[in-house]
């Protein structure tokens, strides 16, 4: 395959079924790399078992196949990947890029609830505490970043300056490293995803600069929030979306994203709606707020 192609792909964790926002980002992510001719990957995040509801994952594959959003490849499991987080993690340590640390999130609460570094000289020992990066060894923290859909964004000065964690104390991998190993064994050249993780891409930049890796474009969709202001989500028991008849609520998505389906094009197939839709997709049609409301939920 070339190596200038176009790969994307949509990251669920299994801790519930699809439901209305995650649908938008799957959707969105799909038509970005279908509309360049790319390669769409799946990834089930489970990297966190406690949250992790059992049939989730298959769930979730159903419904991306009830709804058309066929996958490219075989799908990566991110608890099958630990091996290759801990060759990283090795590599890390031996370029002294990451320390141990017994910060309590009670300490850190009280240093007003962004790490100061307390443990970045102690040299505490790694099997029994938490790992974190140490961001001071880049260049310059990531104050900004530019996204395809929200342009120039910029994060807080003293979250960029935060020396983030890597690996918990309970010896489960953050999400912030697995993510960045796996975009890049995966060959990830854009990451499409919600608006809500904008946050979490200053870290992951670092990531891929301190791992002398080629970082992805980013494009941030806008999140679907409640009346109430609550963003769907399986937290807050966003109602699964309907896997027997999907033609409705995959017209809503394509709405949401400003892609309006006219009565002119044939309807009747989710195949044939994703195949208008791949035609007429464009970036300037979608909304460049980070959050859309929605009322009611979605059906």
């Amino acid at each position: 395959m070339p190596k200038n192609t176009y790969r994307g792909r949509f990251a669920p964790s299994p801790s519930g079924s699809l439901h209305f926002g995650s649908l938008v980002a799957a959707l969105g992510s799909y038509l970005q790399a279908k509309s360049q001719q790319g390669i769409w990957q799946v990834r089930i995040d489970d990297l966190d078992p406690p949250r992790e509801v059992t049939g989730a994952a298959q769930d979730i594959l159903q419904t991306l196949q009830a709804y058309g959003l066929h996958w490219d490849g075989d799908i990566i499991y991110q608890s099958r990947r630990y091996q290759a987080y801990e060759e990283i993690l090795t590599r890390l340590t031996e370029q002294k890029l990451c320390y141990a640390c017994s910060c309590t999130r009670k300490t850190i609460k009280q240093q007003g609830g962004i790490y100061v570094g307390n443990c970045r000289d102690k040299q505490l020992d790694f099997n029994e505490n938490a790992l974190r990066i140490n961001v001071q060894k880049l260049n310059k923290p990531i104050t900004h970043f530019y996204d395809l859909l929200q342009g120039n964004v910029f994060l807080n000065s003293r979250e960029a300056d935060e020396d983030f964690i890597i690996k918990r104390k309970d010896g489960l991998y953050a999400y912030n490293l697995a993510v960045v190993i796996d975009d890049i064994n995966q060959g990830v050249t854009e990451v499409v995803r919600g608006a809500d993780l904008l946050h979490t891409t200053g870290k992951q930049i670092a990531l891929y600069q301190l791992l002398n890796a080629q970082q992805p474009a980013y494009l941030h969709l806008p999140v679907a929030v409640t009346s109430a202001g609550q963003k769907l989500s399986k937290q807050n028991h966003a109602l699964a979306i309907d896997k027997e008849n999907p033609i409705p609520t995959l017209l809503k998505a394509l709405d949401f994203l400003g892609h309006t389906v006219t009565e002119k094009v044939d309807t009747t197939s989710c195949a044939k709606i994703l195949a208008w839709a791949v035609q007429n997709w464009s970036l300037e049609n979608i909304p460049k707020q980070a959050e859309i409301q929605i009322v009611p939920q979605a059906d």
